[in-house]
Parts: C-alpha cells; structure tokens; sequence
C-alpha cells in the first residue's frame, strides 16, 4: 500500500482526507512520519489575519502572467486563466497567510514543457502550475556582495532578462565560489569588459550617489525586467527622488565610494523585497556601508510593506484584494 505523508500534524484532518480518499492510500502525519517540523494550524486568529490581509500586488499579478516575452520559444498563458487560477488558489489556502511581520504567503508560478519525446525543439504541450508557501525575509540580515569578473549571467541577444531556469542554473557556481569567501551572492558584470555592473543573484540592484538613485538599464537585454524594480522607481519617484535607469560601471562606483558621495547600496526583488548591501568587494577592493544610515532603502520598505499590509495607501492602484 502506498503511504502518503500529509503535511499536517493534526490528526483530525488526516481522518478527514481518509474519508475522502478511501482505503487505497495509506495517510499519516509529518508526526507519524518522523519529520520534526512545526506546521501552523489554521485557528482563529490566523484565519482573521488571512482574510484582513489576503491581498497580492496587483502589478505583480498582472505583469507576470507568462504572456510577455521570455525569449523562449514557448506558448503564453491566458491573464485572466492565470489570475483566476491564483485567486481560486488563495482562497483555498488562505489559512496559510503568515501572520508575522515581514511574512508572507510566497506564490510562485511556473511552466514546463510535457512532451512525452526527448529532442531539441519546442514543446506542443506544456504544465502551468501555481505553489504557495509560507515565507519569511529572503535576506534576514544585511548582504557581504562579491563583484564577479570571472563567470557571466548573461550576453545582449540572450535571454538574461527573462526569468527561466537556465539563468539561475548557470549562476551556481558564482554563488558557491562567493560563499567561500565569506560573501553572500554575486554583482554580477557585463560579459565583454567585466567592469558594467548589471544585477545581483536574483535581485535587481539600486545604488544611491549623491542623492540620485541609480540603477543600470534594461536596454541590453540582460538584466531582468523586475516588477519589484519598477515599483521601487515609482515610490522612488514618488518621494521626490531623482532616478536614473543607465549604465554604470566598477569604476565610477568605486570613485563614488572613495569621494564618499556613493550613500547606499540595495537589492529589489519578489523575495527580497529590499535588501540592503553592507558590503561589497572588488578585487582586493573592499567597500562598507553602514546601514543603519539608508535612510532612502528603508523608507522604500516601509512604503512597500505598508501597501502590502494595507497600512499605507494604495495611491498607485497595485492591491487586489481577493
């Protein structure tokens, strides 16, 4: 008989889904499994909390909904399929929402090819699937970043600004190589000169010179077209912060470092949301910042939670409420 591990520890709902499935199935608990994880049980409070609060994005939702370019040769999904599909997928787990501060409820939406063939060519079929998980800050603490001259995330004609798998994968090994060194992630550069300062692992990068925040363009295709990236502008913006989307290289970065016009450095993105940069090396070239002092990165956050909570107005329109 095949045994399947529910994850729950609570036994009254393992007797509900026997009586739903039948005897043909084997059910136990993560307990009976002996997986020691604390799974939160809905309750009352939690349940409040997810429906206060069971809001996304509304730019997140309708901009990556798989209908825009990927550079991929492979077939979009509907908006409306792919939003009604995650509402309905909300709902049913809205008791999932974290009721901790800077929790959330992650969603991630994925697709891959089904055809029942090996060869190089574009699939006829295709899965499109939508996970929930309840997630906490992707980056705790602040970032120690390595500049990597060595290894390339991505060329102009690629595929660098869309997000595939193929892009996280060749990354890897930078990472790795960094942790060794007592770093967090890569800034990665460009693939010609090494010296053109595109994104970090999986986050865009935001840095702030003499009170202008500056983040490298989308224009050569590889960089990825976050949609953490453009709200970050438009609050940036909002707050009467000059904002600057061009190339910047090591070197005008590390002359504004050394003149101390270079205030801060941070990451954007989905899981990150804002990360802030402590530290990033060059070389033998080491620049520190104190993050105690990034007065823009930490108001940016406290808008962008505050919309997220429903505690800020949401002058820009981005909540849904499901």
């Amino acid at each position: 008989m095949t045994t399947l591990i529910f994850a729950t520890n609570n036994q009254y709902k393992v007797d509900e889904i026997k009586t739903v499935i039948g005897d043909e199935f084997n059910i136990i608990t993560l307990k009976d499994a002996g997986i020691d994880i604390d799974i939160p049980e809905p309750h009352d409070s939690l349940e409040k909390n997810a429906l206060e609060k069971s809001s996304v994005i509304h730019k997140l939702t309708n901009q990556n909904c798989f209908s825009e370019d990927t550079g991929l040769e492979v077939e979009s999904v509907n908006g409306e399929i792919f939003m009604d599909g995650m509402k309905q997928l909300i709902d049913l787990d809205k008791n999932w929402i974290p009721n901790k501060k800077d929790h959330s409820l992650y969603i991630r939406p994925f697709m891959f090819s089904t055809d029942c063939q090996l060869g190089v060519k574009p699939s006829s079929t295709y899965k499109f699937i939508i996970i929930l998980s309840p997630s906490g800050p992707y980056f705790a603490e602040p970032m120690k970043i390595f500049v990597e001259e060595k290894y390339t995330r991505a060329v102009p004609g690629g595929v660098g600004f869309a997000k595939n798998a193929g892009n996280y994968g060749g990354s890897l090994i930078a990472a790795q190589e960094a942790k060794k060194l007592g770093y967090d992630q890569v800034l990665w550069t460009d693939a010609f000169e090494h010296k053109w300062l595109q994104e970090v692992g999986m986050m865009n990068v935001m840095f702030v010179i003499n009170s202008v925040a500056i983040t490298p363009s989308l224009e050569e295709g590889t960089i990825l077209k976050g949609v953490t990236r453009e709200s970050v502008i438009t609050i940036l913006k909002d707050m009467g912060i000059k904002v600057e989307e061009r190339r910047i290289s090591i070197d005008e970065l590390m002359d504004a470092y050394k003149n101390n016009s270079l205030q801060e450095v941070f990451g954007t993105g989905t899981a990150a949301t804002i990360s802030l940069i402590k530290e990033l090396r060059y070389k033998d070239f080491v620049m520190k910042f104190d993050v105690t002092k990034c007065a823009i990165a930490n108001e940016v956050l406290q808008t962008l939670n505050g919309i997220r909570s429903c505690t800020v107005n949401d002058k820009f329109g981005w909540m849904n409420k499901i």
